[in-house]
């Protein structure tokens, strides 16, 4: 089964983190990814840039709107994910709980409903 792993966490970089906090963190998401690589399970991976680089679309009384910048004033962003594939949400959850930015933010797990193989949407079963 296929879980996606949110990481949430306050948003930072060089200069309000610190370059050797940045550079132990980089090392702490190396070492997680091959760790998942190794057993097997990841899937993918991305880092996301901050949320102050993201765009929005709606569609309010059936205009699109565009907006720069997320769409939450918010202290914590979603910095990145993990897509994984497990056996069970216990399996996923214990992958969340080695995550390194649950020691600074929330991990949300969310099973996946249908995904894209060769083309075609898959159901995750």
């Amino acid at each position: 089964m296929r879980y996606t792993l949110l990481l949430h966490y306050p948003e930072g970089d060089a200069s309000t983190l610190g370059e050797e906090a940045l550079r132990e963190g980089m090392r702490a998401f190396n070492a997680y990814a091959q760790t998942l690589h190794a057993a097997g399970v990841l899937l993918s991976g991305e880092v996301l840039q901050p949320s102050t680089s993201s765009t929005t679309v709606r569609r309010v009384d059936g205009e699109f709107r565009i907006q720069d910048g997320p769409f939450a004033d918010t202290k914590e962003q979603l910095g990145g994910t993990f897509v994984i594939d497990v056996p069970d949400l216990d399996a996923a959850l214990d992958w969340a709980k080695q995550a390194p930015s649950v020691d600074w933010g929330v991990v949300e797990v969310r099973p996946g409903a249908t995904f894209v193989r060769d083309g075609a949407w898959q159901p995750n079963a």
